[in-house]
């Protein structure tokens, strides 16, 4: 399947991401250990989704089968529109290429590489011009705040720094799918919020669809939504009182 004939954005009233049933498991020797079960969810764009819940309590898998890195044992998942168990590794590498971007605790940086070459380097797998390539790089690292900063590499950059360079990768492939893994995990308190609050306002002003997990109490009530998982199963599914937070770009001193 080429690259053209992947889905895109679902109609509006459609969720973004939906589940149904899911149920995954892992098998270690004779022992099989069900990680998932029979999950159903909707997940919407413009919004800020968070899964919550302890350390090995699902969330992480799901994330990975909602994002088509993993595959579901049984049940369906469809991403704008479409059935990921339907599309070919090749499809799936395309529709991922194409349509998400990745947020992962441990920023995934390139040593050698500047702030501003490692928002680069995925635009360059999508074929677009280096024109465009250089202008969504510079607009997204300013988005984020890291203007003065994109010339730095790495070891030059603090961990706040470092994980907003990894948020404005993803955001310059404008991905309608946005998935964070413990984005604030590695970061303390003031550096966690700053993270989470341009998580945030990429899905108010983009609308796009960001899907974050966290076992980080402090992220509840900055999502428009919190999922508390829980050996599993999604024990609750609300909507937090509203929190002030500053703009990351006030508080650029923390970062």
């Amino acid at each position: 399947m080429s690259m053209a004939t992947v889905a895109a954005t679902p109609p509006s009233n459609t969720p973004a991401l939906q589940a149904k049933d899911v149920r995954k498991s892992f098998v270690s020797g004779r022992l099989q250990s069900t990680v998932l079960h029979d999950l159903t969810l909707d997940v919407h764009a413009g919004e800020l989704t968070l899964i919550s819940g302890p350390s090995g309590c699902g969330k992480s898998t799901l994330l990975a089968i909602l994002s088509g890195l993993q595959p579901a044992d049984t049940g369906q998942v469809r991403a704008l529109g479409q059935d990921l168990s339907g599309l070919s590794m090749r499809a799936l590498e395309a529709f991922r290429l194409q349509h998400t971007g990745f947020v992962f605790q441990g920023f995934n940086l390139f040593p050698a590489l500047t702030a501003l070459e490692q928002v680069e380097l995925p635009l360059s797998y999508m074929g677009l011009a280096k024109d465009v390539v250089r202008k969504r790089a510079m607009d997204s690292l300013e988005e984020v705040g890291l203007t003065p900063r994109m010339r730095l590499l790495p070891a030059e950059l603090s961990g706040g720094e470092k994980q907003r360079v990894a948020i404005a990768r993803a955001l310059a492939k404008q991905p309608e799918l946005l998935f964070a893994d413990e984005p604030t995990s590695a970061l303390d308190a003031a550096n966690g919020q700053i993270v989470i609050d341009i998580l945030h306002r990429i899905a108010r002003t983009h609308g796009t669809t960001v899907l974050c997990v966290s076992h980080d109490p402090r992220l509840v009530h900055h999502a428009d939504r919190v999922l508390a998982m829980e050996d599993g199963r999604i024990l609750s599914d609300h909507v937090p009182p509203t929190a002030s937070v500053p703009s990351p770009l006030q508080a650029e001193g923390l970062g």
